[in-house]
């Protein structure tokens, strides 16, 4: 099964993707789900899940969060409650795995979008060794050999901030059935594979710009 396991959404502060065309881009992808990872709440995922419901969408919406940690972002996945931000990694990590989440460590060498660096040591269930959204794939290479010394699996997913992205990258997932349940489980035993390709750099650019703008407005906003 092909799942994009980083997708933001409307409620990530740059991303404008509404769930609508999320979902809609997903299906015409052909994928069998993917993950909504907005930053520091799961409240995208969990009304995207229901909006899937809603529409009809034979897609498993997988509720998740990227939790800004004090050394970058980490995904957990199948949480339906937030985590304090700024924790140490090793908190972070804890606070998931009482809530029942699956943690895995997004684009960590690609300083530009808060990876982590090292994840050596560190109780997760892969790393994200393949981003859509790296314009060069040198952190890309880093995070596979580094997953690959280590025995920690590795995934990827595309770190869509617009639906046009939405599984650019995806994970093949040797699940039993296509449930909520049963796909994390096939992440955390590691059946899993990355697959996929580089967003093209103008989409990348498009996306880029629209955060630009989004954050000015904001700024602006303030100050009136």
């Amino acid at each position: 099964m092909k799942f994009d396991l980083h997708v933001h959404s409307e409620h990530s502060k740059d991303s404008k993707s509404s769930h609508d065309a999320i979902l809609e881009a997903a299906h015409k992808k052909g994928l069998d789900g993917f993950a909504i990872c907005d930053h520091d709440t799961v409240e995208g995922g969990l009304t995207c899940r229901e909006r899937a419901l809603e529409l009809g969408f034979e897609l498993t919406v997988i509720p998740g969060v990227e939790v800004t940690c004090s050394k970058g972002h980490i995904l957990v996945l199948g949480v339906s409650q937030n985590i304090e931000p700024f924790l140490s990694p090793e908190e972070t990590i804890a606070r998931a795995r009482k809530l029942g989440g699956t943690v895995i460590i997004p684009h960590p060498f690609k300083r530009s979008s808060h990876g982590i660096g090292s994840f050596e040591g560190l109780d997760i269930d892969a790393v994200e060794v393949f981003n859509s959204r790296c314009l060069f794939n040198s952190a890309n290479r880093k995070a596979a050999t580094e997953a690959k010394r280590l025995g920690i699996p590795g995934v990827a997913g595309s770190d869509s901030h617009i639906a046009e992205m939405v599984g650019q990258a995806y994970t093949e997932i040797d699940a039993s059935k296509n449930t909520l349940e049963a796909v994390l489980e096939a992440i955390r035993k590691g059946k899993v594979a990355p697959a996929g390709k580089n967003t093209p750099t103008h989409i990348i650019l498009k996306q880029m710009s629209g955060s630009a703008g989004r954050k000015i407005k904001r700024k602006m906003f303030r100050k009136t």
